[in-house]
């Protein structure tokens, strides 16, 4: 697991599955579909991507296609980091 998916992982253990074993979070997991974030969580989630990685996330850009997995949220957080600044 890289990084990124390690930072994420942690996070999510912690905050919104504390009592889950952590194996169990892997990085194919459904986070959005799985139940695992609800609207509030995925906002929550959002604010510590934007605040540890140094991104900006736009509204459209908080569906599934992005935040469903570990995997797609390490893609996702990486694409935006090598984007320039401002771009979207």
């Amino acid at each position: 697991m890289d990084p990124i998916q390690s930072t994420v992982k942690d996070y999510i253990l912690q905050e919104f599955l504390p009592d889950a074993d952590a194996s169990e979070l892997t990085a194919a997991t459904p986070l959005i579909s799985g139940g695992i974030l609800d609207s509030l969580a995925t906002v929550r989630l959002v604010m510590f991507l934007e605040e540890n990685f140094d991104i900006e996330v736009q509204a459209h850009e908080t569906s599934a296609d992005n935040l469903e997995t570990l995997e797609r949220i390490a893609g996702f957080v990486r694409a935006k980091q090598a984007a320039p600044k401002g771009g979207k």
